[in-house]
């Protein structure tokens, strides 16, 4: 029985009753896999590839990660954060050398890594135009890391931005944390937050990542199970 490790952010942790209602990707990918498909997510909010190291949480899924295993790893939107020097890494200098140490420990263990550029955020503008709220850098890279590495891809960041031009801006407030006043509890109300996803957007964008594995085929499609 294989088990999906994640290494990413808050688009994919798992949420709590605290955070309720985001909801990160790595809840609802189960609903495209196979029953027999385990999901260990590790990924944690505010995280860089930097910080994702530093605090040692790569570390934790290394004695846990077996052979046959998938590590899918997910930056980006916090390593653009040149503010912060505990999070930010130059995409084709560090970042690229952190996404290569995630790679190499889970090829240490016999492992497949699976690289997913970053997701896209809810950025129209007042024409209702999709503009661009990450840096491309850090999606290029992560796709010639997978090049230079010869490792799979998921173009999270073109296949999300697809479903955000086709939905337009009004419907994709439903995907985010727009969570009006009266609704929600009451620490959350009136919130206008377009990075973090609640449940609907969590499944489009999971729904995306899914048919990312389907097109890589093989151990990878094997995942899913049969939808659409």
């Amino acid at each position: 029985m294989a088990t999906i490790f994640w290494a990413s952010d808050s688009t994919v942790q798992y949420n709590s009753i605290l955070t309720y209602p985001q909801t990160g990707m790595g809840q609802v990918l189960h609903l495209f896999l196979k029953p027999e498909v385990v999901v260990s997510n590790h990924a944690k909010n505010g995280r860089s590839t930097k910080s994702f190291l530093d605090e040692g949480r790569v570390a934790a899924i290394y004695d846990e990660i077996k052979e046959g295993d998938f590590l899918f790893i997910e930056f980006g939107h916090n390593d653009e954060k040149k503010e912060d020097p505990a999070r930010y890494t130059e995409p084709f200098g560090e970042f690229s050398d952190d996404l290569e140490r995630f790679i190499n420990m889970a090829r240490n263990k016999k492992a497949h890594p699976v690289l997913i550029t970053p997701l896209e955020r809810r950025c129209f503008d007042e024409d209702g135009k999709l503009g661009r709220s990450i840096k491309v850098d850090y999606v290029e890279a992560t796709k010639k890391t997978a090049e230079r590495l010869n490792v799979p891809v998921v173009d999270l960041y073109t296949l999300s931005r697809a479903e955000l031009e086709k939905a337009g801006p009004e419907k994709t407030k439903e995907w985010y944390m727009h969570l009006p006043e009266g609704v929600y509890p009451y620490h959350m109300e009136g919130l206008v937050d377009d990075s973090h996803l609640k449940y609907a957007g969590a499944v489009v964008f999971a729904g995306c990542i899914a048919k990312g594995l389907k097109e890589l085929g093989g151990i990878y499609s094997d995942l899913l199970m049969a939808w659409e």
